[in-house]
């Protein structure tokens, strides 16, 4: 075991360094904008318009300066990432100018700017920024090295963490041991964290509460590991009633964000009802004519929240082997198949009945395609193959998807073609934007006809 007294700081302070990189980063911007001003007043009125630009910089400056505080231009995060940091800084920049055109318009000052000074003044400005914040980068890594803050891993018989940039050292090496009971033992710990931004300890359970008590009092931001937590999911945690609540589900998509995408659904399928209608009547006359059954295959399918719902589609299979259960997958050349159901399945017609689906509520135009509650890959049921299944129903299903245009589609024969679509339906939930529903929407174009229907 190692002698505290015999040890240097394991990390060098950065906290300095960090407010003056903070500093730095204020008078680059600073001087961004007065420069920016200057040569866009000087460029168009000379010696008079130079008079002007220092005048709007001087307006627009101590605006700018108290908004970009706000919103985290000169942060960590800024610190640490230069394109957030020079993000931030034209947000800040855009809102500030904003400001002083309300301000300037509701004192009637307007006709005393230059509206050609003031416009090239910003877009100098921001080209000058982004310039600025690039060789701050510089500066900030040559004052604090590769990490902004110093990031200790504790290990204490718990699992293995990794975090780029970290110092990692062994609890049992340096005599580091959470006894409450034990004023040495805790000084010891507290001269390990000398310097040190954010510590983590990966420990056993039976020592979690103690390092998380001492943590407490470290007065650093301190994190314990417990894969529980990566079980459950959690998303965040709280403490209420004497109790703690792991946040494990939060809904992918927040009341705008469902808006937005519902008023696209209801739109698009009911132009679309509209504008096919004719196909729709043709395809229901070939089925009757065909063997007189019902036109529709309606089968309950799981939705949004794990609740069933009915799917339409048009019936493909002859009326006394439909599979309502959908137990066994429709394989190539399935005798269970009609003639006109076999054209409809490869051009994907069969699936256009949903559009009620989506019009009604129960379906969108884009998300996790819904499955019957019999499906399986290879032999076992779908959510038996991987448990995370579940978590596709956070969205409502869709008539097409991610994994649809990426063409993981038809028969799941092994549990592979499962997991792949899995990945893809997980993926489209954890990023979700209307964006990305129109692109799918109009790659599911392209992909209606395709070789893995049958």
């Amino acid at each position: 075991m190692r002698r505290i007294d015999d040890l240097a700081p394991i990390a060098p302070p950065l906290e300095k360094r960090r407010l003056q990189s903070y500093i730095g980063l204020i008078l680059g911007d600073i001087a961004a904008v007065l420069i920016g001003f200057m040569l866009a007043g000087y460029g168009y009125l000379t010696a008079d318009g130079l008079r002007v630009a220092l005048t709007l910089a001087q307006l627009l400056l101590p605006v700018f300066l108290t908004v970009a505080l706000y919103n985290g231009a000169y942060s960590i995060d800024a610190l640490r990432a230069p394109a957030l940091g020079f993000q931030r800084a034209m947000i800040a920049l855009t809102l500030s100018a904003a400001i002083v055109l309300f301000i300037a318009f509701y004192t009637k000052s307007t006709a005393h700017f230059s509206r050609v000074t003031f416009t090239a003044g910003i877009a100098l400005s921001i080209a000058l920024i982004l310039f600025m914040r690039w060789q701050m980068h510089n500066f900030v890594r040559w004052r604090c090295g590769a990490s902004v803050i110093n990031e200790l891993i504790i290990e204490d018989g718990g699992p293995k963490v990794i975090i780029p940039h970290a110092i990692t050292i062994s609890a049992k090496e340096f005599g580091l041991v959470p006894d409450l009971g034990d004023p040495h033992a805790q000084d010891r710990i507290g001269h390990i964290l000398r310097n040190i931004d954010r510590v983590v300890v990966t420990c056993q359970p039976s020592k979690r509460a103690a390092w998380a008590m001492i943590l407490k009092g470290s007065h650093i931001f301190g994190e314990v590991i417990d894969d529980a937590v990566a079980q459950l999911g959690a998303q965040g945690a709280r403490v209420a009633g004497g109790h703690g609540w792991l946040l494990v589900s939060s809904g992918p998509l927040g009341l705008r964000q469902r808006l937005i995408k519902r008023a696209l659904d209801f739109v698009l399928s009911s132009l679309a009802l509209i504008v096919l209608s004719p196909v729709l009547l043709l395809v229901a006359l070939a089925i009757l004519y065909e063997d007189g059954g019902p036109v529709f295959f309606v089968q309950k399918r799981l939705g949004r929240g794990n609740r069933f719902f009915k799917m339409y589609k048009f019936r493909s299979m002859s009326a006394s082997q439909s599979d309502t259960s959908g137990q066994q997958s429709t394989q190539r050349e399935d005798a269970r198949v009609t003639r006109v159901g076999r054209f409809m399945r490869r051009t994907s017609i069969d699936e256009l009945p949903q559009l009620i689906n989506v019009l009604i509520g129960d379906m969108s135009l884009v998300g996790p395609r819904p499955h019957a509650i019999g499906s399986q890959a290879g032999d076992k049921l779908f959510w038996e193959v991987d448990m995370r299944y579940w978590q596709r129903h956070a969205l409502k299903p869709g008539l097409s998807g991610l994994a649809q245009v990426r063409g993981l589609r038809g028969a799941t024969e092994v549990e592979a073609d499962l997991a792949n679509r899995l990945q893809a339906d997980l993926e489209y939930l954890e990023n979700w934007t209307i964006l990305r529903d129109i692109k799918i929407i109009l790659m599911t174009l392209r992909v209606v006809v395709h070789d893995r229907a049958f």
